[in-house]
């Protein structure tokens, strides 16, 4: 079983987005510990499959973010389910869950399977939409939701997400200073290795998304920050 406890960089794609092959050998091969798969929009059974069949070429864990049970397939190494605490919605927080239990739960294995504790903080993110999250939270807050991540809902995982722009250091840090068995995941906004630097100076784990896209050089390079 793979460990999210191990990992500190992370490649995460996106299966409605196009990747040639080079640049995805590029990527699965660079020394990230997990490529991760998942998305908000137009993520379907069809893109989710070709990109995983894809990365399966690599001996590198390949990971479903879950956002659609219809895009939920067999096949991968772990599976990660997204609770989105500050969502004002309950089916982003565990209906989502609820339903693939109903359906698949007499042939699911749960241990290839973690929540993470997800705080949604860019308001302008196609995530905090779609999950009707509240945003406009302060340093206090933070570390209430890690606290309650940490030491009631015992997760593994919390995972900070600004999702399209890069993040304020100070309240990642703020997280981190709260968790004590609970991974720190970081994502939104790394384009470079300096921006990978410091937020993997506050947090456990960071995620690089977007810029794979748009700049593969730049992405490979925040690779470096692995101990």
């Amino acid at each position: 079983m793979y460990e999210i406890q191990d990992w500190q960089h992370i490649f995460k794609l996106d299966p409605a987005k196009e990747i040639s092959d080079s640049d995805l050998e590029r990527i699965c091969e660079s020394g990230t510990d997990a490529i991760i798969i998942g998305g908000t929009d137009n993520v379907t059974l069809e893109n989710v499959l070709d990109i995983m069949s894809r990365v399966r070429r690599y001996p590198v864990p390949c990971v479903l973010e879950i956002s659609n049970l219809e895009s939920a397939i067999p096949g991968f190494d772990h599976y990660l389910i997204p609770s989105v605490l500050n969502s004002d919605n309950v089916h982003f927080h565990n209906g989502m869950l609820h339903e693939a239990i109903k359906q698949m739960g007499h042939m699911m294995d749960y241990d290839l399977f973690s929540m993470e504790g997800y705080i949604v903080l860019n308001p302008d993110s196609k995530v905090a939409q779609l999950t009707d999250s509240k945003t406009d939270l302060d340093k206090e807050d933070i570390v209430a939701y890690a606290e309650m991540i940490e030491h009631l809902y015992r997760l593994k995982a919390m995972y900070i997400e600004y999702s399209g722009t890069y993040g304020e250091v100070h309240m990642v840090k703020a997280a981190k200073d709260k968790l004590i068995n609970t991974r720190l995941i970081y994502g939104g906004g790394i384009d470079s290795l300096q921006k990978a630097q410091e937020m993997f100076n506050v947090a456990d784990t960071i995620v690089v998304g977007n810029v794979i896209y748009t700049d593969i050089e730049s992405a490979l390079q925040t690779v470096k920050v692995r101990g």
